[in-house]
């Protein structure tokens, strides 16, 4: 019956050309922004996590009621005992100690006397026993001048505000700022390199250091304001980060102390739910959206062909056919026409979606002035989910469309699909 279907679409061009192709570039379309969507707001997510977030965070609670202030007050103690229990229990997380801080950044003259000043929001990583807060944080490519630090009290300043202090590389600098005890602390670094990295926020007054001499200057000995963690070679998975901290947490639950850790998922700061929760439900959007124009246009087609058909359909009722026959045969050819126009659009969406994976869409001329920590080359991301998400649509509305159409047929009357088969 199928191979019967078949030849009868292959010979007949008028009944599956228009369909297929209607089909074959919904799917494609469908393909395309399901991997599109999925790069650009996995990227998204994955800046964020990058800069500030990580896929998971751990803190204590009272610096988690007042992060938005950096209270290195409230910072965690024995910290190189605290990421032996993370790196035990977590094998799968990498984990990344730092500390946020704010001050002012002083540049003296010749004389030792304040040449210029200017407000900074600082950040200690490691910089000096690893590269890989470098390459997580994609500085390389923000590097505009000079070269990262490679020995104590050397930092990295945004561009910016390197020109506005009227620096060169080189020069001595000293942070202004409040210790973990609340006293002030005053500490000299030397400027190595200036960043850009094309938000304004960032761009406005940066600075950059390796977390020992930021301890060091802040009297933070073995303590760091945040421990984040970052899953393994994938991206960011709800699931397993509220799975993570929940077991976690449940460790100081009936903990009394406002200092006790707490590690809190992604989707949990900075108003991050929101992308998360969009970014799983997009794909339904997307198959949703199409499954139903696609319905609609192949319904119609189905209609157009269906009043060619009905010479065809007085014949088969004329020996013996039974309407329901019919209809079931309009449908199972409308479900190979979903298959064969699904197969098609699949493979022409993948071929799409890989080059835009691989070389993307520069948008950093576009985006220099945003407030947003986006991506600046949107990319496309294939997943399993890619490879077969353009069949629901695909079948589904190939079906449904045929289903609307061949209603007609119960419609008319046997006697006058006999006149139009006489005529």
């Amino acid at each position: 019956m199928i191979k019967f279907l078949f030849d009868g679409l292959m010979r007949d061009k008028s009944r599956s050309l228009l369909p297929i192709i209607v089909v074959a570039l919904g799917v494609m379309m469908t393909v395309f922004l399901q991997s599109y969507m999925n790069g650009v707001m996995g990227d998204s997510i994955e800046a964020s996590a990058n800069f500030t977030t990580g896929h998971v965070k751990v803190m204590t609670r009272a610096y988690n009621q007042n992060i938005s202030q950096m209270p290195n007050d409230m910072a965690l103690l024995g910290v190189d005992t605290l990421l032996q229990k993370l790196n035990k229990q977590y094998p799968d997380v990498t984990w990344a100690e730092r500390i946020q801080f704010a001050g002012l950044l002083d540049a003296p003259d010749s004389k030792g006397h304040t040449r210029s000043q200017g407000n900074v929001t600082g950040m200690g990583i490691s910089l000096l026993k690893s590269n890989e807060e470098i390459d997580r944080m994609n500085l390389r490519n923000n590097l505009v001048s000079g070269r990262f630090p490679n020995k104590p009290d050397e930092i990295l300043l945004s561009d910016q505000l390197f020109h506005k202090m009227n620096l060169k590389l080189g020069d001595e600098v000293t942070l202004i700022s409040s210790s973990m005890y609340g006293d002030m602390a005053m500490y000299n670094f030397h400027v190595s390199g200036t960043l850009h990295f094309g938000i304004n926020v960032l761009d406005r007054g940066t600075m950059i250091a390796d977390i020992s001499d930021v301890r060091s200057a802040l009297n933070m000995e073995n303590a760091a304001g945040e421990i984040l963690g970052f899953f393994r070679g994938k991206r960011y998975d709800d699931k397993m980060a509220i799975t993570y901290a929940d077991n976690f947490n449940k460790q100081y639950a009936t903990s009394k102390d406002k200092y006790a850790p707490e590690m809190l998922p992604l989707s949990d700061m900075n108003n991050m739910g929101f992308f998360v929760a969009y970014d799983n439900e997009v794909q339904k959007i997307i198959i949703m959206v199409f499954i139903i124009a696609m319905a609609v246009v192949l319904w119609n087609a189905g209609l157009i062909g269906g009043l060619r058909r009905y010479g065809e359909f007085g014949l088969r009722l004329a020996i013996g056919e039974s309407k329901h026959e019919i209809y079931r045969s309009l449908v199972a050819e409308s479900l190979l026409v979903g298959i064969i126009g699904s197969l098609i659009g699949v493979l022409l969406g993948l071929f799409i979606s890989y080059f835009m994976e691989k070389y993307g869409i520069d948008t950093s001329e576009m985006m220099k002035d945003s407030t947003f920590m986006l991506p600046t080359v949107l990319r496309a991301h294939i997943t399993a989910t890619t490879y077969f998400i353009g069949f629901i649509p695909g079948i589904i509305s190939t079906v449904i469309g045929a289903m609307l159409a061949g209603i007609g047929i119960y419609k008319r009357q046997t006697a006058n699909l006999f006149k139009e088969l006489e005529s």
